[in-house]
Order: C-alpha cells, then structure tokens, then sequence
C-alpha cells in the first residue's frame, strides 16, 4: 500500500470509512473490518462522533485495542448527536467534542480532527482558535474540515496565516467518476494553492460505481441504496447515470480491471487526493479497495475516461 501526506500524516492512499460501524454492522463485523483493513495495510480510520449514534467511535476504539500505533485515526465534529450534544463548533463545544471523542475511541489523541459541517452561527475564528489548543495540548496533531466551500477554505487558510495557529491540511468533500462538484467549484484548485490534501468521501457515489447495481433492476437487499427511498434509489439508478456506468465499466473490462478498481485509481490519479476512503461491511470488500490503488492510470487514459463519459450523456 502506497502513502502520501496529508499534512505531517502518512496515510495510506486507500482509506477505511467507518460510517457503518454501529449502524449497519454490529462491533463483531466491525472488527473483522477493522483486522482486513490492517492485513491489507490501509492505515487511515475516518469516522465521526455521529456515525451509528457514537458507536463507530467506540468500536474502531476497541477493535484497534492494542495496536493503536498501526492506524491514524481521523474523526469528525459538529453534527448534532442529539439534544446535549446539538452540534456546532464553537470554541466550548470544540473542546467537549473532542473529550467525547478521545474517551469513546480510548486514545489519547487524535491524529486528525475535523469539522464536519459549517457551522453558520459561529465565527470561523472561534473555530480555528479552539482548534489551535487542541494541538498545542497535543489531543490532536492535525485538523481539517469537511463539506466546506472554496470561500471558506481560503478565509481558513487566511485565519490560521495571520494568527499563527494550525492550519487545515486537509479537506473531505464528496468526489468521484460521477459527481465532480469539487472540479468544477475550484476546491480542488484550493486545495494545491494551499497544500491541502483532498480527501473523497463516497468515491462509489454511494456504490454506483461497485459494479453491484443493475439498470431496471432494484437494489439488491443490504446495499446502501436499498434503505433509500425508492424515488432517491430509482434518481440514482437513472437510465442517464447508468449510460456512465455502462460505458466505464466497459472501458476498465477492456483495460483488465474493474468497475470499481477504476473508480479509485481516477481519484488517485488527482495528485492533490490525499486518500481515498470507502465504507465497508465485510472483510472481502475492504480487501478489494485496497486492491484497487495499484491501477495507475496515464494522462492518456484520463482523457479517454472523459470521453467516455461525454458519449454516455449524449446517449
């Protein structure tokens, strides 16, 4: 498994997201996840104090038991839990997160913490200020933020310069092969004008891109998908989306990969990501996640992806 930095981070360039733990997956499977992710070197954990009402916390902490120093674990704050916990970054709240989060994940610090939605009603200086104690007290070693909008990131990156306190070094937004948002609003741009590191997060779109979905066919039951709405689950599936996937599933058959190992090496392939994290709930599919970062894909290959891509909308 290769590395690359996110920050003073060395984290592998495939990831495990941890979302499911505690909400589709019980702590037993959690920690079969958790053991395959280690055996196939992915060192980098993301989680969040929502995730399964807390409970991701508390099973990567326990399933990491004893080998704490093989993994980096990068959680989130923010989100509401519930009515103690509203969510927000202020500097008070900031500092009771990250309490909560050190005991559930039993660690004494956190390698990298960030701020999982904007937060309106709270300066970004207070944010910042709150952030910069927490490394300087040494719980957490770097931060980064999360679902944050290239205006944002640039008065961050401004904050943090005039201020002298840590900076953001990286940023999670939602990216992939069909929603490229983060292209298009220039975040990307942010990111290497900052040295940032861009973190994916659905690089599946949701599991489109797993090769696991069928046009005109329902999702298949335990799937992500399946627990939607059937009018979210049919707008994913559309007949526009699925002319994409056709197509590059198509043109990765025809290279000798799949589906899914295209997928993470077009993301890879954007030297400003940083890791590339994917949710799992079996063994099986974390080891082919971590598979699939030995595709290095060439500037030739990327345009034709592009083109790929052009023909299906034209369709």
């Amino acid at each position: 498994m290769q590395t690359r930095s996110i920050g003073a981070l060395d984290a592998s360039v495939v990831g495990l997201g941890c979302n499911n733990f505690g909400g589709r997956i019980d702590e037993a499977a959690t920690k079969r996840v958790v053991d395959a992710a280690l055996d196939a070197g992915v060192t980098l954990f993301d989680t969040a104090d929502i995730y399964g009402g807390t409970k991701s916390e508390e099973f990567l902490g326990r399933s990491l038991a004893g080998r704490r120093d093989r993994a980096l674990i990068a959680t989130k704050f923010g989100g509401p839990i519930d009515d103690e916990h509203p969510g927000g970054a202020s500097a008070s709240y900031v500092a009771r997160a990250c309490e909560d989060s050190l005991r559930r994940l039993a660690t004494d610090h956190i390698d990298l913490y960030q701020i999982h939605f904007p937060d309106q009603a709270t300066p970004l200086e207070e944010t910042l200020g709150a952030l910069d104690e927490l490394v300087r007290a040494g719980k957490v070693r770097e931060i980064g933020c999360s679902n944050f909008s290239v205006e944002l990131i640039e008065s961050a990156a401004r904050i943090s310069a005039e201020n002298g306190w840590a900076r953001f070094v990286s940023v999670q937004n939602e990216y992939s092969l069909l929603r490229r948002g983060p292209e298009k609003q220039g975040v990307l741009d942010a990111c290497a004008k900052h040295d940032i590191a861009f973190i994916p997060y659905f690089p599946l779109a949701s599991g489109v891109l797993s090769g696991k979905y069928e046009r005109g066919a329902p999702p298949p039951a335990g799937t992500r998908l399946a627990g939607l709405p059937a009018e979210r689950a049919e707008q994913a599936l559309s007949d526009t989306v699925m002319n994409r996937v056709d197509g590059l599933s198509a043109w990765a058959t025809a290279q000798g990969h799949t589906l899914l190992e295209l997928a993470f090496a077009w993301l890879l392939a954007r030297p400003v990501v940083g890791s590339v994290i994917a949710g799992a709930t079996k063994p099986e599919q974390v080891a082919a996640n971590a598979a699939a970062s030995g595709w290095q894909l060439t500037s030739d290959d990327l345009g034709e992806i592009d083109a790929v891509i052009s023909a299906a909308k034209e369709r």
